[in-house]
């Protein structure tokens, strides 16, 4: 039986360029071991060879698409290049960066979307948006250690997905309304009661020293 490499970052390119190859094929066949194989083909890659690089189906293609989004939006700016904005405005602008890396394969988007929807794979969902949540409150220059981290994460997991969801069936030009949708979408987090709305409405307003690196670094992001 083949053996799934998980921390060979060689491994998790090639699965990234088999997803991505099989991109036009889920349009059609949806995220299953169809398209992976077509998309395995394109490439020159033999069914044995598919299986090896995601032996988990669909689940591990979409965990592996949407791993190739986040990486996309953080690599659309350059190295300091948020750090001038306010923390509110970089979390709209690395959002609306991801949604247009997704823009070229908004049918695999709305697949994959239908795919997690099912409740047996609700949980991979609910981890999928949170570890986007994750990697931008990091691309923001969030560096925080205590209940913070995890109130940040919560609440902007809870825009994430409303926001794919709006996007998807958007058809104002140049998606205008989707970034109407996240501006009111963030706003209404601020105004949430309870502690978590304060923390964060704090936390998108407060000057950026908040985010200086603590003493003991959280785990290393790409």
């Amino acid at each position: 039986m083949s053996e799934h490499i998980h921390d060979d970052p060689r491994h998790d390119d090639a699965r990234q360029q088999l997803v991505l190859a099989s991109l036009p094929h889920v349009a059609f066949d949806g995220w299953s071991s169809k398209a992976l194989l077509a998309g395995g083909r394109d490439l020159g890659l033999t069914a044995g060879a598919v299986a090896n690089l995601c032996p988990g189906g669909a689940g591990e293609a979409i965990e592996a698409f949407s791993d190739w989004a986040d990486d996309a939006m953080v690599g659309s700016f350059a190295e300091g290049e948020l750090e001038s904005l306010p923390v509110r405005v970089r979390i709209h602008a690395l959002v609306t960066a991801r949604l247009q890396a997704l823009e070229p394969h908004a049918e695999a988007v709305r697949r994959g979307t239908a795919w997690l929807a099912l409740p047996q794979n609700a949980p991979l969902g609910a981890r999928l948006i949170w570890r986007t949540a994750d990697r931008v409150w990091y691309a923001a220059g969030d560096r925080s250690t205590d209940h913070n981290w995890y109130s940040k994460r919560a609440l902007l997991s809870a825009v994430l997905g409303p926001t794919l969801l709006y996007w998807l069936d958007d058809r104002s030009e140049d998606r205008t309304a989707t970034a109407a949708f996240l501006e009111r979408r963030l706003n209404d987090v601020v105004k949430v009661g309870g502690q978590f709305g304060k923390t964060f409405g704090r936390l998108l307003s407060l000057p950026d020293r908040l985010f200086a690196p603590p003493t003991r670094l959280r785990r290393r992001h790409r």
